[in-house]
């Protein structure tokens, strides 16, 4: 994979993070995560860059595009199949230092989470049974590293990609791996700081309080990964599947753990959706005070009305 490190250096220049397509660079929005955005930047579809407008130094971003690159070859160990990818860090004079992370881009109608609308039942079911088999590999390698080493994985429906044989025999990617969580020796890599950096200044302390040590640990936990990934099929609009889903996370949970119940599911949804519904608008508001008050920029890129 090639990338034009020219071409993303002279985006990140002429951005306007409250207009990211209106650009003198031709931009594309992707998608949004909780603390990046994903670009098509320039006219090759080939790439997508995920930005991540982190860092007061560049040290802070170096060590961070060391533990994506940790995080992404464990995985690797693991049998999770990756897409390509690369990383670039662009420092400006006056602004937060920005990690861009690339990565080989799909075809939309290839995400699992567009699949679940075109397939047949009975090859959704399979290919639900495939991501959650990949999804086991995980817990089976941090079970023959620990204490060393203990991965993370974050597998909502959203980020796997089915490339080759969609609802057949294709082996699934999986694509969220811009936020690197793993601990060595039972210590987190990543500093559990950076993700407040999307959040309100005024609203950091109480996410901190409240919600910073759930988000950093229950995606090492299997039951409360597949319960996300059952969840999430709510906010994909086929709540309808998530019965069967629950059957096959049920089949697949490693020894030890109690079966997944629907109303788990349920309650989980409707707290994660109140969770990121009042992120989402104190970040708005946050945006408002720091632009139209303040007369400063506002560096994260937020999404419009998310269905849920």
């Amino acid at each position: 994979m090639k990338v034009n490190r020219r071409l993303v250096e002279e985006f990140e220049s002429a951005l306007d993070p409250r207009d990211p397509e209106n650009c003198s660079i031709p931009a594309k929005v992707l998608g949004y995560g909780e603390i990046s955005i994903i670009l098509q930047i320039g006219d090759d579809d080939k790439i997508a860059y995920k930005r991540l407008p982190l860092f007061r130094d560049r040290k802070g971003a170096e060590t961070y595009e060391k533990q994506f690159h940790e995080y992404c070859s464990l995985l690797t160990q693991a049998g999770i199949r990756l897409p390509q990818h690369q990383t670039i860090i662009v420092e400006l004079p006056g602004k937060p230092v920005v990690l861009y992370i690339a990565q080989e881009q799909f075809p939309v109608d290839l995400f699992a989470h567009k699949l679940i609308h075109h397939l047949d039942q009975q090859k959704i079911l399979a290919m639900v049974d495939h991501i959650v088999k990949e999804i086991d590999k995980v817990w089976k390698f941090n079970s023959a590293s620990a204490p060393k080493v203990q991965l993370a994985i974050d597998a909502q429906i959203s980020n796997w990609v089915l490339p080759e044989d969609p609802g057949g025999e294709s082996r699934a990617i999986y694509i969220d791996t811009s936020t690197p969580l793993y601990r060595i020796d039972g210590e987190e890599q990543m500093d559990p700081e950076l993700f407040l950096q999307s959040a309100p200044a005024f609203l950091r302390w109480l996410i901190r309080w409240l919600f910073l040590a759930d988000v950093m640990n229950r995606y090492y936990d299997p039951r409360l990964v597949y319960i996300d990934l059952a969840a999430n099929l709510f906010k994909e609009q086929r709540p309808d599947l998530i019965p069967d889903v629950i059957n096959i996370v049920n089949q697949n949970l490693p020894s030890g753990f109690q079966p997944v119940q629907q109303r788990e599911v349920e309650k989980y949804y409707k707290e994660d959706k109140l969770i990121w519904t009042l992120f989402l608008a104190f970040r708005r508001i946050d945006r408002w005070i720091t632009t139209k008050i303040l007369r400063k920029r506002y560096e994260f890129l937020l999404p419009g009305k998310i269905q849920r």
